[in-house]
């Protein structure tokens, strides 16, 4: 006799696996047009990622780029560039693929940071394989940023299109089978959820790059993990 509570979370399970490829193109292209204006988080990355890069040339691969406004925040050193399912503008430094059906990369390029904000709540069950070829595409010393949502927060908000929501703590373990995590820490903390838009709470939440015992498991809207490739040391403080 089948358990009717097991066979409803698996049904659950295979509903959130299969929405990952629901929201295709056409979904996209009018999602990515609300992100062509930098937000918050998209300005706080630029900011870690000018900071890791130095003044040193440096090749990054934005994953699920968007609009590619990440390019405009960064420092000249850094040869950007980016994957997504719908791009506006094309571009020889842009590429349009849906790297759900086929696999992360840049032709047969290798890079020195790799960056992915927003895009792990979409990946459905394909989390591991997607964090396996982005340890591939990453050079030797190489950075993989990635940001994923707090659902612990108080106020968590769970966007119809997410096929990916799990806890951070089970995020963080899944992250660990591919990639030493160097650092990690809430983007921003926001009493109602979601990215801060005030000017106040947003320069607040700019230069905190650590977690508050008790208050970011709570109020951190999402998080940043910093990591390198297993086999490698990418020389972040802990």
């Amino acid at each position: 006799m089948r358990d009717s509570t097991g066979g409803a979370r698996l049904a659950g399970e295979e509903i959130a696996a299969s929405r990952a490829r629901s929201y295709k193109r056409d979904f996209w292209v009018k999602e990515n047009l609300k992100h062509v204006r930098a937000h918050y988080r998209l300005r706080k990355a630029a900011r870690l990622v000018n900071k890791i890069a130095g003044s040193s040339e440096c090749d990054l691969l934005d994953v699920g780029c968007g609009p590619a406004t990440f390019m405009t925040l960064l420092n000249k050193n850094i040869h950007y560039y980016g994957i997504d399912i719908a791009i506006h503008e094309p571009a020889p430094n842009l590429i349009e693929a849906d790297f759900l059906e086929v696999p992360i990369g840049f032709g047969d390029r290798q890079f020195d940071i790799v960056v992915a904000q927003g895009v792990f709540e979409y990946v459905g069950d394909l989390q591991g394989q997607k964090f396996a070829e982005v340890a591939s595409l990453l050079k030797e010393g190489g950075t993989f940023i990635v940001s994923y949502t707090n659902f612990g927060h108080h106020k968590a908000h769970v966007f119809e299109a997410f096929s990916n929501v799990q806890v951070i703590s089970e995020f963080r373990k899944s992250l660990q089978t591919y990639f030493n995590i160097e650092k990690s820490y809430p983007a921003s903390h926001n009493w109602r959820g979601g990215q801060p838009t005030r000017r106040s709470v947003m320069a607040a939440n700019m230069f905190v790059n650590f977690n508050i015992p008790f208050f970011s498991p709570t109020f951190g809207v999402e998080y940043f993990f910093i990591c390198s490739p297993l086999s490698y040391d990418a020389g972040i403080t802990k």
